[in-house]
């Protein structure tokens, strides 16, 4: 049996996972049903996987956060205590991370072994860059898009889908959240 693997974003309506000035990582549009919904998303068995970066701006963003941190929402205290698996080839164990360990080699590699081997689902959380190289492999069975009702044209950063492949979605899943923020689940094939 192959591991179901979720790649989990948050955007912008203009396709950017981050924004700079001012805007908070909900975009400040946070509100009890959403995080009620990600409690409940994270609460069931599964394994995290984290590239190099997304793994060290989450561990910095951990260091430098009070505990009225967006970093202490309990469905992020949830993730960050679940197995987690991060794909590196510059990182060493231990990690400031409650129960990581370190994958050496290719992302696509190690996720077409985790994906046989585990016996829980997969989830990613960010890590644009490795899980478009994922989704090209065929190796992403969903992606999970929670899209807040915000433009940030002129402070937006990382992109979600630039430079990727093009692909064919198909609406799984879908809900509104606090009446406000969608959350769309597709099945992704390569176009073409």
């Amino acid at each position: 049996m192959t591991a179901t693997y979720t790649f989990d974003v948050f955007t912008s309506l203009d396709g950017f996972g981050a924004a700079g000035g001012d805007w908070t990582g909900y975009w400040g549009k946070q509100g009890p049903e959403l995080l009620e919904h990600r409690l409940a998303q994270y609460s069931g068995d599964q394994r995290m996987v984290f590239g190099a970066n997304t793994y060290r701006m989450f561990a910095r963003m951990v260091a430098e956060s009070t505990e009225e941190s967006e970093m202490f929402d309990p469905w992020v205290v949830r993730m960050r205590h679940l197995p987690a698996t991060v794909v590196s080839t510059t990182l060493h164990e231990p990690l400031d991370w409650p129960d990581a360990t370190v994958a050496r080699g290719d992302a696509v590699d190690v996720v077409a072994r985790l994906k046989k081997e585990s016996d829980v689902p997969l989830r990613s959380h960010g890590s644009l860059a490795m899980n478009r190289a994922l989704m090209a492999a065929g190796l992403v069975d969903r992606v999970q898009v929670t899209l807040y009702p915000v433009v940030t044209g002129r402070t937006g950063e990382a992109p979600i889908f630039a430079g990727a492949a093009d692909f064919d979605l198909e609406l799984i899943e879908q809900r509104t959240l606090d009446g406000r923020t969608l959350e769309l689940v597709y099945r992704p094939t390569l176009h073409g």
